[in-house]
Parts: structure tokens; C-alpha cells; sequence
């Protein structure tokens, strides 16, 4: 777990893939999930997302809107979430600004390329309070889907 639990979450202004700005605090009153992935169209990134769709029922009987970022732009997440037909919303951090925020960005990642996600996952609570927090530092790793549905159920 991350130091950030039991904090106020970062503010940010992302926008999502149809080109709509979405703003942490304009989603108060929600349990949130943040998934931090990457790079869309990557194997371990397409499972997550995947699956995330595959269980959308649950977090939604839990009040929580789920949100994919990563730094990939708004017009590839558009093509990524059509393609896998995933049915909750991709927000674009090409400015780097929510990785940053929220310590999970790689200063190195594979290739050379700089300023990438880490697979990453937040719950936020409906004051914005951060209750999950998990940074992985290895990409092919993934998220505790376990943990972060139990601290939902905590939260309801």
C-alpha cells in the first residue's frame, strides 16, 4: 500500500477519449476508481482493461466510476476503448500531470521512453479521501482486484 491512503486525493483535469474534460472533484459524492495503466493497445493493459469491463457490474452496485488513464492521447484511447469494447470511460494524461500528482509515472520504461504510466490503482471515497492505493513497479504485474473490491465493500 502506498503512503497516499488516508490522504485527500490530487485534483486533475483529464480529458476522456470523446474529447469531454472530467474533473476529480466534479465526481464528489462517487466512490472513484483510477486505473493507471501504460500504454493502451500493450497485452498486460488490454487485460486489465478487459477485465475491468468484464466487471463493471460490481463496481457500479458499489457506487464507484471507474476511469482507464494513461499518457496515450484522446483519438488512440477512443480507437483502444471501441476496439475492446470496454464501457467506462479512457482519460488522456498526455501532459503528464496526474502521474506526476499521483507518483506513478516511470522516469524510464521499456525502449527508452520516458514519462509513462505505472500500473496503477486508486479507490477514492465520496469525500476524496484515497482508501487504495497501489503502485506496481514492474508493468507485467497485475492490480489487486481482491483489494480493491474489498475496500469498496468497506466503503459502502
Amino acid at each position: 500500500m502506498s503512503t497516499l491512503v488516508g490522504q485527500q486525493a490530487p485534483e486533475f483535469q483529464l480529458v476522456d477519449q470523446d474529447k469531454n474534460k472530467v474533473t476529480l472533484s466534479a465526481l464528489k459524492g462517487n466512490n472513484v476508481i483510477l486505473l493507471f495503466f501504460p500504454a493502451a493497445f500493450t497485452s498486460t493493459c488490454t487485460k486489465e482493461m478487459c477485465q475491468t469491463r468484464d466487471e463493471l457490474s460490481f463496481y457500479n452496485g458499489m457506487d464507484a466510476k471507474v476511469f482507464g488513464i494513461s499518457v496515450d492521447m484522446p483519438f488512440t484511447l477512443a480507437k483502444y476503448k471501441a476496439d475492446n469494447n470496454l464501457n467506462f470511460p479512457m482519460l488522456s494524461d498526455f501532459n503528464k500531470e496526474a502521474i506526476t500528482a499521483y507518483g506513478c509515472m516511470y522516469d524510464n520504461w521499456i525502449l527508452g521512453l520516458k514519462g509513462v504510466a505505472k500500473r496503477s490503482s486508486f479507490v477514492i471515497d465520496k469525500e476524496g479521501v484515497i482508501r487504495f492505493a497501489q503502485i506496481l513497479e514492474n508493468a507485467s504485474d497485475y492490480p489487486d482486484f481482491d483489494g480493491i473490491k474489498k475496500t469498496l465493500e468497506n466503503l459502502k
